[in-house]
């Protein structure tokens, strides 16, 4: 991997906006168009980038997917989260351009032993790769195996990753701001985004300690990743965001 700048280099916006696809549809051609017209609506809608993920669909998918990007919307900045074989998502990263990849987990998932495993690879593929890594730390539906403490997973996971990810337990649970502002005193001005649970109502709050979201529930008409992409959720983000962002340039041209 190169020496560049971090991972927030990457966005033009300040607290930047990830949206997910989740791969939803019937078959092959639904998955397909229904991902085309979701990375248009994020985009059109002021969402900085997109993270393409086997929530519903398979490796293929993804790959459809990713070349579409990497072949039409190259200037688009994307992603990917390979679930359950985290080897994948460098392998498609490289082969699709992707700025960055999303890991459910980079540490504490793994009984002690195995931890020197995972060591190994992350040292292995991060010197072929150039893409960014967002890496979870007590993620939501992983298994919590180390037998270190929160503050010694957390230093581990910053020489594995570029950006940690803090979520609660669930798809869509609001993560809890004890929760991230305890991962902040951790990691200190490191990059943290919050992968789970953002809203209008509660941006504000978590903004002020992380530095950008990864969203996917919020952005559906139902509200539940089973749902639809709603341009009208997507804005109610942006916008929201957009306040926030506003309130930051201004108090820092007051404060010059």
């Amino acid at each position: 991997m190169e020496n560049r700048k971090g991972i927030l280099s990457l966005f033009s916006n300040k607290k930047p906006i990830i949206g997910l696809i989740h791969l939803k549809g019937e078959n092959d051609a639904d998955i397909f168009d229904r991902a085309k017209r979701e990375i248009d609506l994020y985009v059109s809608n002021g969402v900085d980038a997109v993270l393409i993920e086997n929530y519903y669909g398979n490796y293929y998918h993804m790959e459809t997917v990713l070349n579409y990007l990497n072949t039409e919307k190259s200037d688009l900045i994307y992603g990917v989260n390979c679930l359950n074989l985290d080897v994948l998502g460098f392998e498609l990263a490289e082969k699709y351009n992707a700025k960055f990849i999303q890991f459910d987990s980079v540490v504490g998932h793994v009984k002690p032993r195995d931890d020197y495993s995972l060591e190994a690879f992350f040292n292995l593929y991060r010197k072929k790769c150039n893409a960014y890594i967002l890496g979870g730390v007590r993620f939501k539906y992983q298994p919590i195996l180390s037998e270190r403490t929160l503050e010694e997973d957390l230093k581990i996971a910053m020489t594995r990753c570029d950006a940690i990810v803090v979520t609660q337990d669930a798809t869509g649970q609001e993560t809890s701001i004890d929760k991230i502002k305890e991962f902040r005193k951790v990691i200190g001005d490191f990059p943290l985004f919050v992968g789970a649970g953002v809203t209008p109502d509660n941006c504000d709050k978590q903004m002020e300690i992380v530095d950008g979201a990864i969203i996917g529930s919020y952005f559906k008409d139902s509200y539940k990743d089973t749902g639809d992409v709603s341009s009208e959720h997507i804005s109610e983000i942006v916008d929201a965001f957009g306040k926030y962002r506003k309130e930051i340039k201004d108090d820092s041209v007051s404060e010059s």
